[in-house]
């Protein structure tokens, strides 16, 4: 799995197509930049052209401020550079994210960034796009990560929370200011409380909505509130806001994590929360592996996450399999949120 010059190549900048002098997902300065997504290992600030979906460019443009030169296109529309083809594809991960497909000659591959199977009835739903090399995440390439479906899964949160409104009790659930908040949103029953959100996914919020996303409603933190009005009803924060000083306003609370991570028991306890739910917005275990069937292709080159173990299964089944280091994090336990 060594051709002379592959299409992509593996750099310390990041996945580097030469032929077209472009990078995708870049962690370090470059002319131009197409990005699958706009979540801070995958989106990084000072490259001089940027390039993504439609859908991802307002949020993309709230992050890297308003000075970044972002150009965006529609899905499935093909771009062309110096006989380079680029598409982006549905990935399912979040609102705007993609896969990017690379054709060159008779060649295609294909850069899935981060995604999942499951349609979240939010985000664009993902799409396989047939190729000759997948690149493809494994944040989860462990066959103990398989996702109950996302109803089960908000079933059982909005059960916690009536439970904790029945004692009185203000519901702290965190996600990501990005993806994961306004998938929660989504899922909560409103007829159980009013749902609160910290600013950093109040502003995205309003980015989204100013799209044309229909976001169910939320009432923004603020300093006016007190425990009196948050008790019986839920708060979404970033991982990172837990056991900050504006905790203590909320009064009495009861914390729940969402993350892929809560599939093993007790995982919640490294981070005290009082319950962990499994929902995740990248693929689990079943799910990478029907990317991988479905794209057909025939090389699969596996980044973050459980690479070596999914690399070496996939090579056991017969697939032409390489593991390769890159600096993108996938679903980490100490989420970094971007301004």
């Amino acid at each position: 799995m060594n051709p002379a010059k592959p299409l992509i190549q593996f750099t310390k900048r990041g996945l580097y197509v030469s032929q077209a002098d472009v990078y995708i997902d870049p962690w370090q300065k470059v002319k131009r930049a197409l990005i699958t997504h706009g979540h801070a290992d995958h989106a990084h600030p000072g490259m001089d052209h940027y390039l993504c979906t439609h859908s991802a460019k307002p949020v993309l443009q709230h992050r890297l401020g308003h000075k970044a030169k972002i150009d965006s296109v529609k899905y499935g529309e093909t771009t062309t550079i110096n006989g380079v083809k680029f598409s982006f594809y549905p990935a399912g991960h979040i609102i705007g994210s993609a896969q990017i497909k690379v054709e060159y000659k008779d060649e295609i591959w294909v850069v899935s960034g981060d995604y999942k199977t499951e349609n979240d009835g939010l985000s664009e739903a993902f799409d396989s796009v047939r190729c000759h090399t997948f690149i493809t995440e494994s944040t989860f390439g462990m066959p103990v990560y398989k996702w109950k479906p996302q109803a089960e899964i908000f079933a059982e949160i909005n059960d916690w929370w009536k439970q904790n409104k029945s004692i009185g009790k203000t519901s702290v659930l965190t996600g990501y200011s990005l993806g994961k908040a306004q998938r929660l949103l989504q899922g909560l029953d409103p007829s159980i409380g009013k749902v609160y959100t910290h600013v950093s996914i109040e502003n995205t919020n309003q980015i989204i909505r100013k799209q044309g996303y229909k976001l169910n409603d939320t009432i923004k933190i603020s300093n006016h509130q007190n425990a009196a009005d948050y008790a019986g009803n839920i708060v979404i924060c970033p991982p990172t806001a837990t056991g900050n000083p504006w905790m203590k306003n909320l009064g009495n609370v009861s914390t729940g994590r969402t993350s892929g991570w809560m599939t093993v028991p007790g995982a919640g306890r490294k981070r005290k929360e009082d319950r962990g739910f499994a929902l995740s917005d990248h693929a689990d275990w079943t799910g990478l592996i029907q990317a991988i069937e479905s794209c057909e292709a025939e090389n699969i080159f596996v980044t973050h996450g459980y690479s070596k173990i999914f690399s070496r299964y996939l090579t056991e089944k017969g697939y032409n399999a390489a593991e390769v280091k890159t600096e993108y994090e996938g679903e980490v336990h100490t989420i970094k949120e971007s301004k």
